[in-house]
């Protein structure tokens, strides 16, 4: 009977040491799975008056790779929420390509309809005078810098005006675009290497017909002479029947118009690249550029779904 009593205590012991050490491996694999991911670098946009960011790239060796899209499935958009919008997040604004303030996560910030990978923030200002509003934005990062960029982003001068504004007639009339009416949402003076020589990010658009516009987005230089000259340039024609809303009147509020976001030197060669925004009805496309032997090109875009129209 002894005997048996104590093979009996030996099972009951042998017993709950696997269920303990069973608990514990569970406990473990629930502990990983709800664990918060050490965040990236990234870089967001700031938008809506400065109250949102929305993600536009990891940084990685120098190089820019898409982040979590908001049609992706729930699992990885709640990882990623819990990685970079925590109750004390916070990331550096950056306008001119310089630090300029930070910007805070709103304190129990929930995922947003129709925009589960933005999230609402506060943003906290240091450079004087900064007004994000309508179509002045900036940029949010956590990306380590080894030189901040030079911080200029201003109105163009007159002279810079005036000369822009017959290189935009001289770029639609090369083109076959009626310059009758021509307007624009902004353009920017900005010094993407610090050679106090500016650089102009412009948004226009010429109304060819009442149901019909021809957007331009370019960026332009000044050359040895002292002259400004369009290096680069994108122009497209948006007729009314291809606006997802059917009336034109939402181009000319901005929809479907490249616009600037910011500068920012990612890769830390010295020159700050161009970051720029489309917004769209079903979501947002983002565009960075890049000025390599002297040509500017663009380096990526991504698209980001926010939902159905």
């Amino acid at each position: 009977m002894s005997v048996m009593r104590s093979k009996l205590s030996f099972f009951l012991f042998v017993g709950s040491v696997g269920l303990a050490l069973l608990n514990t491996s569970v406990n473990a694999q629930k502990a990983r799975s709800t664990a918060v991911s050490v965040p990236k670098p990234i870089i967001f946009a700031v938008l809506n008056d400065g109250q949102m960011i929305e993600p536009i790239a990891h940084v990685e060796k120098g190089k820019l790779s898409e982040t979590v899209n908001g049609s992706d499935e729930s699992a990885v958009v709640e990882q990623f929420t819990k990685t970079y919008f925590g109750a004390k997040a916070s990331y550096r604004l950056i306008f001119g390509g310089a630090n300029a303030g930070t910007v805070s996560i709103k304190p129990g910030n929930s995922k947003m309809e129709c925009a589960p990978n933005m999230a609402q923030v506060n943003v906290a200002a240091t450079r004087p005078n900064l007004n994000l509003r309508g179509k002045v934005m900036a940029l949010a990062t956590n990306v380590a810098v080894k030189k901040q960029g030079s911080g200029v982003r201003r109105l163009p001068n007159w002279p810079e005006r005036n000369e822009i504004d017959l290189l935009v007639k001289a770029e639609f009339t090369t083109n076959s675009v009626d310059t009758k009416k021509i307007d624009y949402h902004n353009l920017t003076a900005l010094d993407v290497n610090g050679d106090k020589k500016p650089e102009l990010v412009g948004s226009f658009w010429a109304e060819n017909e009442p149901k019909s516009r021809t957007l331009l987005f370019f960026i332009a230089e000044k050359g040895t002479d002292g002259k400004l000259s369009i290096v680069y340039s994108d122009l497209r024609t948006i007729k009314e029947d291809e606006v997802m809303s059917g009336e034109i009147s939402a181009v000319d509020e901005g929809v479907y118009h490249e616009l600037l976001l910011d500068v920012f030197d990612y890769d830390g060669d010295g020159i700050s690249e161009i970051f720029t925004y489309v917004q769209a009805f079903e979501g947002a496309s983002f565009y960075a550029y890049k000025r390599t032997d002297g040509k500017w090109a663009k380096v990526y875009e991504v698209s980001n779904y926010h939902c159905g129209y």
